[in-house]
Formats: structure tokens, sequence, C-alpha cells
């Protein structure tokens, strides 16, 4: 748990990492681990390193392969991170989109230390 001093504030937004059915993306066309990562930045910055939680909001797949996916937040700093997805074995992604939310203290004039 991250214990927060002062205002608290929660940005949250969702992104569209891929479309790789239309282009032949390695996504839908590759086999073995694959990794895609895509950076986000805040329209504000927090005071410090936020808690960010991401899930799956859209997930077009193919129904003849295994399903497999592993999603996170990495690289978190005050102003962004970045969304990361892997798959790995026959997987068949044809596009994906991601939501995230992201906790933490806010900046703001009043945060000031001595």
């Amino acid at each position: 748990m991250k214990t927060l001093s002062g205002a608290i504030a929660v940005a949250q937004g969702h992104d569209v990492l891929f479309e790789h059915f239309q282009d032949g993306g390695d996504m839908w066309t590759g086999t073995g681990s694959r990794e895609l990562r895509k950076p986000v930045v805040f329209r504000e910055a927090f005071r410090e390193n936020p808690v960010v939680h991401c899930s799956l909001t859209l997930w077009d797949v193919d129904s003849a392969t295994n399903l497999r996916a592993d999603i996170e937040a990495d690289n978190i700093t005050p102003t962004g991170f970045d969304l990361v997805f892997r798959t790995w074995g026959d997987t068949r992604i044809a596009r994906l989109r991601v939501s995230w939310m992201a906790i933490g203290g806010m900046c703001s004039e009043d945060s000031w230390e001595l």
C-alpha cells in the first residue's frame, strides 16, 4: 500500500496499442515472444511516482489459437509511464485497447519543502 499526504490526484485514459490485423503486424502474424511498448504522458505531473493500474478493455483475438497476455505499467515517473503488452507462443491478436488509472500525490502551488 502507498501512503499519500496532502491532495490525491487521479488520472485515467485508454489507448489503442495496436491494430495488427489490417497491416499484418507482428501480434497478428508472428509467433513466439513478442512485446509492444507505448509511452503515456500525463496531462499534469504528479508530485511523486503514482500507482498505475492497467486493464484490457478490447481484445480482438483469433479463436483458433491459445490466448496469452501480460500487461503492465513500466518505467513509472511523475510525468508518465510505458504501457507494456506481451504475448507468446501461437497467440494471434488483431487489436488491443488498454485502460489505465494513475493515483498519486498532486502537485500544487502549496506543495513545497523547506
